[in-house]
């Protein structure tokens, strides 16, 4: 097994029988599940309606487009990995198109070689996209935490008189007393004073 953390989910866009042989052949279940095909653009475009992937792979042309602008909207949208595979007198400019959207580009005719390597490129982004969001939900956390803490702090402030240092003090000795972490002991302030009277 190549990816041991995680499989990908991969939708395949291609009316080409003879391609999604090769590109399915490539996609080992262990690595790549669930795998779903689609031949054109609609179907396609309905599907990421419904469901999220992690690699989407275009096979340029399809029957109701050439599936350049799908590839630019699944990166845009989302978090995909998105390889694109085009002709290669189209190669150079297409590829300096979609560049700028994140989309890996290969021209054909092509081997299994180079699909099978993009197909690994596509998923070290998909590993970094996921990094990335992990790190965002780490920072917005920390953010709402402090917030918190801060509210409550304002909250002993004005209904006990403490001083800030006094407040933060409380909290810290309340989390510790009890086992609990500093969020939980503001949000417990919270409860207590959030809603009380003001003292007239």
């Amino acid at each position: 097994m190549v990816f041991q953390n995680n499989s990908y989910s991969v939708l395949l866009v291609s009316s080409s029988e003879k391609m999604n042989e090769v590109i399915t052949s490539l996609l080992p279940v262990t690595d790549y599940w669930p795998i779903s095909a689609v031949r054109s653009v609609n179907e396609a475009r309905r599907r990421l309606t419904e469901e999220s992937y992690d690699l989407i792979i275009i096979n340029s042309p399809l029957p109701d487009g050439s599936g350049i602008r799908l590839s630019m909207d699944a990166c845009a949208a989302g978090e995909a990995g998105v390889l694109l595979l085009v002709k290669h007198e189209n190669y150079e400019d297409i590829y300096y198109k979609v560049l700028p959207y994140g989309v890996v580009t290969l021209s054909k005719p092509t081997n299994t070689q180079m699909v099978s390597q993009n197909l690994r490129v596509l998923c070290a982004m998909r590993e970094r996209l996921r990094q990335m969001k992990s790190k965002q939900v780490t920072v917005e956390e920390k953010i709402e935490e402090i917030r918190l803490i801060n509210r409550a702090k304002w909250l002993l402030i004005e209904r006990l008189q403490m001083t800030e240092p006094d407040a933060h003090r409380y909290l810290a000795v309340k989390a510790m007393e009890q086992k609990i972490t500093k969020r939980e002991a503001a949000e417990q302030v919270i409860r207590t004073y959030g809603t009380a009277n003001k003292p007239h």
